[in-house]
């Protein structure tokens, strides 16, 4: 079974040399069909025949979300026949963005999701339980389904929580694969040692993990990816993706970064001035997207912070391999002099056992400054000072310590799960400058 595209396997002047090709490609696809494209293009005076190079692109100006959210109709590419599938991003910074998808879009996204479950070891005959939902317009949960399909793995779809299901299934079917969000995995254990399931006899012996880090820039496991691996000693697959891109960056099994699939997008790293940043250096990652119909992207900026890795992996491949995400860009607190990014944040509670959930909230001060509460959890109530020993865990790992709030379970419950979000929702932004959630 070919389990490395061949252009995967290639040197990066080699691999540059393919993505070039595919740019102008999608320029002039951009140049007869989408309405926002052809306008920019005409706004800024831009003959696409002259991008013909990766560095050409910073001639384009950036697209961001504001784009999206205010001209959604006029990114689509094909007539309303064509669409056979809408989808919408989660809706965690703001209004949630419509894409549609052709026929040809979601054999691209299987494809891409087979490339990427290959990766990370899948082979005919596995069987994969997503825990992760498949419906509520969400790509990713499709995604999955068509890419294993495609390998030839089996897949059953249970979705995302409940964790006596979660065992009923396992128990009944016995899959080796669980796709899942990492924080659920200390979760599924705790139920299965309280009703003497033995987890660790059982037919699971791979997670790949979506939408949370597991791993630190060095890709040594964080505190999260540490728990998991003394609880339950399975192997672990950090992944990195979204609804915007249609493309994902799974790692291999050697755990050093998520691998880039040239075939499907194109990536740069800028700083804040709108530069290409330095090779080793972290900047927000800008993707073009390549071979989509429906509603392809170009120069979009995605707000997430990353750096790059060139050197070839001892799997074989060639390709840039994209470090695990520092943070979101909006998202950025600068608190007691300090600048955090809320995966640290999250990396610590996620470390200590007896909080059960919470949810971050930043908020303006009386002087302006960041101000943040963290509202706790607790599951099982220890003999000592909570919010003493969470202000200690916090001083050790990030330097400062933020207020702390003891709620009910249920209460955090229910900001972490509102009905119109289909991921947790951990971090709430209410300063006046962002206003995003």
């Amino acid at each position: 079974m070919k389990l490395i595209p061949e252009i995967e396997k290639q040197s990066q002047p080699v691999i540059k040399r393919f993505q070039e090709e595919k740019l102008a490609e999608t320029l002039d696809y951009l140049s007869h069909y989408s309405q926002y494209y052809k306008r920019l293009f005409a706004q800024h005076h831009i003959n696409t025949l002259k991008i013909r190079k990766i560095e050409d692109l910073a001639f384009v100006p950036f697209t961001d979300k504001d784009d999206l959210h205010h001209y959604n109709p006029d990114f689509f590419c094909v007539p309303r026949e064509k669409i056979v599938d809408y989808i919408t991003t989660s809706g965690i910074l703001g209004d949630p963005v419509t894409f549609a998808m052709t026929n040809k879009d979601l054999d691209r996204l299987a494809y891409n999701e087979k490339i990427s479950f290959q990766c990370a070891g899948a082979q005919p005959g596995d069987i994969f339980q997503l825990m992760t939902t498949i419906d509520k317009r969400f790509m990713a949960g499709l995604a999955y389904f068509l890419g294993i399909r495609q390998i030839g793995a089996g897949i059953v779809r249970v979705g995302n929580g409940i964790p006596e299901l979660q065992w009923d299934t396992i128990e009944r079917i016995r899959p080796d694969s669980i796709v899942v969000v990492p924080s659920f995995i200390p979760k599924i254990v705790d139920y299965a040692e309280t009703h003497g399931i033995d987890y660790r006899k059982s037919s699971v012996r791979k997670a790949v993990c979506i939408g949370e880090n597991l791993r630190r820039q060095d890709f040594s496991l964080n505190m999260l990816g540490q728990r998991i691996k003394e609880l339950w000693d399975i192997e672990l697959y950090s992944t990195y993706a979204s609804t915007e891109m249609a493309t994902s960056f799974t790692e291999c099994q050697y755990g050093c970064g998520g691998h880039h699939h040239p075939e499907l997008i194109i990536c740069e790293l800028v700083d804040d001035s709108g530069n290409i940043v330095s090779e080793g250096e972290t900047g927000e990652l800008v993707i073009t997207t390549l071979m989509v119909e429906g509603m392809p992207l170009l120069r979009f900026k995605t707000g997430d912070l990353a750096s790059f890795h060139y050197e070839p992996c001892r799997c074989g491949r060639a390709t840039m391999r994209i470090s695990p995400i520092v943070g979101r860009k909006n998202h950025m607190v600068k608190y007691k002099g300090t600048t955090l990014y809320p995966p640290a944040v999250f990396d610590v509670l996620d470390n200590i056992p007896y909080i059960e959930n919470y949810v971050m909230t930043v908020s303006d001060n009386e002087y302006g400054n960041d101000r943040i509460v963290l509202k706790v959890g607790i599951n099982k109530l220890p003999p000592f000072d909570i919010t003493k020993d969470l202000k200690d865990h916090f001083r050790a790992r990030i330097r400062v310590a933020p207020e702390i709030e003891i709620c009910p379970v249920d209460e955090i419950r229910e900001i972490n799960n509102p009905d119109v979000n289909r991921k947790p929702v951990k971090f709430i932004d209410n300063r006046k400058k962002n206003g995003l959630s």
